[in-house]
């Protein structure tokens, strides 16, 4: 028994190998684009975006994932359209400030590609979204001896689902603004280092 509990114990540290990435702001990016009149596609990004994953190292598909945007920090290059987009009629920032993502569950679906279920909270509503991911890409040390690693995530939502649902009918038929709205997230993050390691 006690070489068993010895065993045990010794094996504790490599069953759940864990890792704590941070999501570097300045090399992170959460893009959007949406149909406007029916006949382009108006791009945007938000300019502001914090996060972790806690990686099991062992086992990605054990990690878990948290982000928050910053939804005053939207960008579509037009200030007015920008203010109209923060306004009570679309994101309304003054009541709901943040966009969250939390992973409820990563699947792998082939080399390299994994698809995060998990919660979006956008405009106070929390729906759940699906994320395909492609990465993480191989750990690399930067010039100051940083650890890092990246990953793209693309995903696709109804704008309506959130209770953004402002629009407005146009002569010829059709709407001013898509209800699809498709985002790509670019995420490089820093590995987290043990004190004193």
């Amino acid at each position: 028994m006690r070489r068993l509990l010895i065993a045990v114990a010794l094996g504790i540290p490599s069953l759940s190998p864990a890792a704590t990435w941070t999501l570097d702001p300045a090399h992170t990016s959460v893009q959007f684009s949406v149909r406007h009149l029916m006949v382009s596609t108006v791009r945007g990004a938000f300019g502001k975006v914090t996060g972790t994953v806690q990686a099991d190292e062992k086992d990605v598909t054990r990690s878990k994932i948290q982000a928050t945007i910053d939804a005053a920090s939207i960008d579509t290059r037009i200030e007015k359209r920008d203010m109209h987009l923060k306004s009570p009629e679309f994101l309304d920032v003054a009541k709901y400030p943040t966009i969250t993502f939390v992973s409820k569950k990563i699947e792998q679906v082939g080399p390299g590609r994994f698809k995060v279920i998990g919660d979006l909270t956008l405009h106070g509503v929390t729906r759940e979204v699906s994320l395909d991911v492609e990465g993480p890409t191989p750990e690399i040390k930067d010039p100051r001896g940083m650890v890092r690693a990246g990953a793209e995530a693309t995903t696709k939502i109804n704008r309506k689902d959130f209770g953004v649902t402002w629009n407005q009918a146009l002569e010829a038929g059709g709407v001013a603004v898509g209800d699809e709205v498709t985002i790509t997230i670019d995420v490089e993050a820093t590995k987290e280092t043990a004190a004193g390691g």
